[in-house]
Parts: C-alpha cells; structure tokens; sequence
C-alpha cells in the first residue's frame, strides 16, 4: 500500500464539519486507510483574498488505489460535498489535494505529484511537519523546506 499525503481545506458553511465529513468519506473506501491527522489550522486566504479564512489540515493515507483512481475518488467526495469551481483558489465547502503519493511523480494537466505550489504555502507544509520529518520534496529534505517558509498565515485552531 503506498503512503499518501492529503490536503484538505474549506472556507464555506461549517468549515470544521466539511473537514470531518471529507475524512469520514475518504475513510469508506475499502481501499483507504486512514493513519494519521494533523490538527486543524485557521489559514488565510492565498490568491484570491476577498473571502473568509481556510481551515486546512493534512491527513496521511494508506491506499493500494493508483494515483489517477485516488483522484477520481477524491473528486467524487468534493463533489458529493458540493465543491464548485467557480474562482481560481476562491471560496469552497471542500478541497482536497494529492500531496505526496510515496515516491511517485506525475506532471501532467490531470494530476501533478508532488503538489505544484505545495512547497510554498504554510497552509500545508505546518499540518504536513506536524505529521512527519522524514520525507522528502521535490528532492529536497521537509525540514529544509518547513524552515523556510514563513509560518504567520497559519495558526492552529484551539
């Protein structure tokens, strides 16, 4: 089974439910395991700014799905949550991102692994650290990368 790393993130409605209810229907698959949450973050807004704050929160899976059949299942769950795509990184009930897939890359218009601009955003690289200090980026080592980083956009929620 491969180790995955899941971002997830909401801004719309009962954010903290979204966010639960996301985990407890990736769990239902037969073919994801969860093992590890990370705590819940309160996260501004990247990109587009003029709506309410995120809150984000990674989750590690074991999953024997390959990475384009993960997608369509994460994309299914989105959806059953309601998600619409109308602004480019605007308000949602619910995003879900495939991180990190063990070692496995892709870059292709359907699905980037590692995560494209993961590296650059606090909102998943503090619940990512809380998770695990052994894993690598792009090559680079997360410590490397978390040190980095300016962490003032995320603060874990209480």
């Amino acid at each position: 089974m491969a180790k995955v790393y899941l971002g997830l993130g909401s801004n719309i409605g009962d954010k903290e439910q979204n966010l639960k209810q996301a985990i407890k229907l990736l769990q239902e698959h037969k073919q994801i395991k969860l093992m590890k949450k990370s705590s819940i973050y309160v996260t501004d807004p990247v990109g587009y700014t003029d709506q309410d704050v995120f809150y984000n929160q990674v989750i590690e899976v074991e999953s024997d799905l390959e990475p384009y059949d993960l997608l369509a299942y994460v994309n299914e769950v989105e959806e059953i949550l309601k998600r619409k795509r109308l602004i480019r990184w605007g308000p949602r009930t619910i995003d879900i991102d495939i991180l990190l897939y063990d070692e496995y890359i892709s870059q292709d218009e359907k699905l980037t692994i590692p995560h494209p601009r993961m590296t650059e955003r606090a909102f998943v690289m503090v619940p990512l650290f809380e998770l695990t200090q052994d894993v690598k980026i792009n090559g680079k080592d997360i410590k490397v990368i978390y040190e980095a980083i300016d962490k003032n956009g995320a603060k874990k929620k209480v």
